[in-house]
């Protein structure tokens, strides 16, 4: 039988259907000529010499010019060739979310060098790890971070806040010489979580970021007059798309601050305030901005999301339009894209569209025949945005990088065989229908279960353990950890909590322990998911005790809390129990860190919730600020504060 299943159909634009055009169709001519005219630092760095007092970058009041973002980067990439960073050399870039970010990745890139994002809030054991997975031999990094970092690698670059050099390693005797580019080479590596028990990195070519640079600008119209923001972390790749295809285009790029990326309102006036035209959020935040009142004038015409599981269409009258996407790591960001109709009730969940240019998108069973349109299959990704593979790490790029069977011309073509569930619609779009493995997505962030159990299991308390994602309101999953310790082992969630922080992100920490005797067990010998109870203060808690809100300020954190955590009354709050195994994650530590400021006028950290993750250590720590605070105000002052914060702590 001849394989010919004619793969779904792209769309340009969203509402139009066209037939699929030859895979490169869109790609600029340099590329498939082997020139650099379609490389990111050098269409940047042409529009920045003919354009150098046009805004590029802009954080808070710090603004950068086209012309000084190419002049330091230029000045960084030189110092880069000499530290030996060429065509297919990752280099690490453990920086904050910042203008130092941009600059260093672009400075990267001009070197003609991979870059390698890294959070510096991940513990030193995971930066660690994939510092020596990639083989970076060389980071950039900012003076607050070189500390954690310096023995990691041989040679460094330590960054000012704005991109310029504070601190760089003596250049190599010799240098390796220059060598140009190919659009095979690697323009970055990102790792995203491994179901062995490790994080895995995908290796992302020059030619297919082009691919999503020029497609994303004819899609969305960019311009050079446009504001786009960027609030994704820089460990994920939806960062890749709020920066590229606006620095090629001679648009200019916004960087948010962290507490206000969290908080929906805040981020919706935000975004107003700066005049911002096209924004990416995450699927949670941007499922709350639709719930938000808009201006009818506000810039903001277009508003990107993915990452998650869409679950409502917007709602009339909203002064843009919502594009859903989808696409793994492993196919440069974006795979499919879709405008969302508005006002649209009880029709299912939202489409993820239909595959954007140069990709081909298959639905396969398990022989990797096409399965009957409307019927449920297997998604498998083709064309120019498909990853290199898996950095050093071959067999798992053989068993999930499979040769395509419907291009045997080109003996190199792969298929990225996703795992993902999907099914064409009569309209053509595509529909989501989950995984087929155990892989989770929690807060857009996609987690391997694997990988948290395999780090739990190396405590010495721990016997085995088991880790799944649970639903703790609709649309909100949370990650559960059961737990058998060894025999005659006592451990307390807190300590568990604190050992896999030292290996894990955040967002990879389950929020509830469940301590078990035994794994219950199909007839098969694989746990029984359907056995498994569900979290409650009975089994997830250390001590089965509820501790209510004794002090004024702990009532009125409990009341800020309460509707964070989707409780009906403050009375719901236990005080006495971490803030993280009542439901908070990072995003609403965030929101709830914003309301305190706003509340008591002080400037909490959102550290101090790590280091006191209960409402009553919490409250201890606010009246501590407030006792210092009142000691250098003078009497006037004081009255005042206590006007303002009196009626809210009585709550």
């Amino acid at each position: 039988m001849s394989l010919n299943p004619n793969p779904i159909q792209r769309v340009i634009p969203p509402t139009t259907v066209r037939p699929a055009k030859p895979h490169l169709t869109q790609i600029p001519a340099g590329l498939r000529t082997g020139s650099p005219a379609g490389f990111v630092a050098e269409r940047f760095t042409a529009y920045a010499q003919a354009n150098p007092d046009d805004l590029a970058l802009a954080q808070g009041s710090t603004t950068l010019t086209y012309g000084t973002v190419d002049a330091r980067s230029s000045e960084l990439a030189a110092t880069l060739r000499t530290l030996g960073v060429g065509p297919d050399v990752v280099v690490g870039l453990c920086l904050d979310r910042s203008i130092a970010m941009i600059v260093g990745a672009l400075a990267i890139l001009k070197a003609g060098g991979a870059y390698l994002p890294l959070d510096p809030s991940y513990p030193d054991a995971r930066l660690a790890f994939l510092l020596e997975n990639a083989q970076a031999s060389v980071v950039i990094t900012g003076p607050a971070i070189a500390a954690r970092i310096a023995w990691r690698v041989s040679r460094r670059v330590i960054l000012h806040e704005t991109g310029a050099i504070a601190e760089a390693s003596p250049p190599l005797a010799t240098p390796p010489p220059v060598a140009g580019l190919r659009p095979s080479d690697l323009a970055y590596v990102i790792y995203t979580s491994g179901s062995t028990g490790q994080p895995k990195g995908v290796e992302v070519s020059h030619a297919s970021l082009a691919n999503l640079i020029v497609w994303h600008q004819r899609a969305f119209s960019v311009a050079p007059t446009d504001r786009a923001s960027q609030i994704a972390k820089v460990s994920f790749d939806a960062a890749v798309w709020e920066i590229w295809p606006y620095l090629t285009a001679g648009a200019s790029v916004h960087l948010a601050d962290n507490e206000i990326t969290a908080n929906p309102e805040a981020l919706r006036d935000w975004l107003v305030a700066e005049r911002i035209a096209i924004a990416f959020a995450p699927t949670p935040v941007a499922e709350r901005l639709l719930t938000l009142a808009w201006p009818a004038n506000t810039a903001l015409r277009t508003l990107l999301t993915g990452a998650d599981t869409l679950h409502s269409y917007p709602p009339s009258g909203l002064p843009f339009e919502l594009i859903n996407n989808y696409g793994p790591t492993e196919c440069t960001v974006v795979a499919t894209s879709g405008k969302m109709p508005d006002g649209v009730t009880g029709t299912g969940l939202p489409t993820i569209g239909r595959p954007i240019d140069n990709i081909q998108l298959y639905l396969l069973d398990d022989s990797l025949r096409p399965v009957t349109p409307g019927e449920p299959g297997e998604i498998y990704l083709g064309g120019i945005g498909v990853a290199r593979g898996y950095r050093n790490r071959p067999d798992l790029t053989a068993e999930r990088f499979v040769p395509d069977p419907f291009n045997p011309a080109n003996l190199a073509a792969k298929l990225f065989k996703t795992g993902d569930l999907g099914k064409s619609l009569p309209n053509g779009e595509l529909a989501f229908l989950g995984r087929l493995d155990d892989q989770i997505k929690v807060r857009g962030y996609r987690i391997e279960p694997n990988e948290v159990g395999a780090a739990l299991n190396q405590h010495p308390a721990v016997s085995q353990s088991f880790v799944l994602a649970r639903d703790s309101a609709p649309g909100e999953a949370r990650l559960v950890a059961y737990v058998v310790p060894q025999s005659g082992s006592l451990f307390k969630r807190a300590e568990l909590r604190e050992f896999l922080a030292a290996r894990l992100p955040e967002y990879m920490i389950p929020a509830t322990f469940v301590s078990l005797i035994a794994l219950p067990l199909t007839p098969h010998g694989k746990v029984d998911r359907a056995a498994l109870p569900a979290p409650d203060l009975a089994n997830s808690s250390d001590e089965n005790k509820f501790t209510p809100a004794q002090t004024d300020a702990e009532h009125c954190l409990a009341g800020l809390l309460a509707p964070l955590l989707k409780l009906t009354s403050p009375e719901q709050v236990d005080v006495g129990a971490n803030f993280f195994e009542l439901g908070g994650h990072s995003l609403l530590g965030t929101q709830l860190i914003a309301r305190v400021r706003e509340t008591f006028d002080i400037n909490l950290p959102l550290r101090v919730l790590f280091e006191a993750p209960t409402v009553i250590e919490l409250a201890a720590e606010i009246e501590s600020l407030l006792v210092a605070k009142l000691e250098t105000m003078s009497e006037a002052e004081v009255q005042q504060q206590l006007a303002t914060t009196a009626p809210v702590a009585t709550y």
